[in-house]
């Protein structure tokens, strides 16, 4: 058995608490911080240092809606939600079809053959499905 000091390796641990432990478990916790510790090297070492003012194409990864008011953002995020909800309001395949074409943009053959139905139910489906959050949408 060793001994160990929890505030070692818990951090929300505010004073000293030696516990005994199997060799094997210290050996783990030991080899778990050096790890983090490691990990948390690469991560300072290998950290992004550019500035946006050039021009090698970072800028146009970053999200419009960032060079908005905070208005605007606001209204973004309200727009957001109000589609989650009304994608919730959906029956469980109508939602997971409309997922699945509208935001994974998987094709409606995809889902079909994936779902194991035809082609015009999955047509079907989507179509009521995105009349049924219009219907939401407007009564929100």
């Amino acid at each position: 058995m060793t001994t160990i000091n929890l505030r070692d390796f818990y951090p929300f641990y505010t004073h000293d608490e030696f516990v005994e432990v199997p060799e094997v478990i210290a050996a783990e916790l030991i080899a778990d911080r050096r790890y983090e510790q490691s990990h948390a090297r690469r991560m300072r070492r290998n950290k992004a240092t550019y500035s946006l003012d050039e021009d090698n194409g970072i800028e146009a990864a970053t999200p419009i809606c960032y060079n908005d008011s905070p208005e605007r953002i606001f209204d973004l995020m309200e727009q957001h939600c109000r589609l989650c909800r009304a994608l919730n309001s959906l029956p469980e395949i109508q939602g997971r079809r409309i997922e699945a074409h509208y935001l994974l943009g998987m094709s409606q053959r995809q889902i079909a053959e994936i779902e194991g139905v035809s082609l015009n139910s999955v047509s079907i489906s989507l179509r009521k499905g995105l009349q049924a959050m219009r219907n939401f949408l407007k009564n929100f």
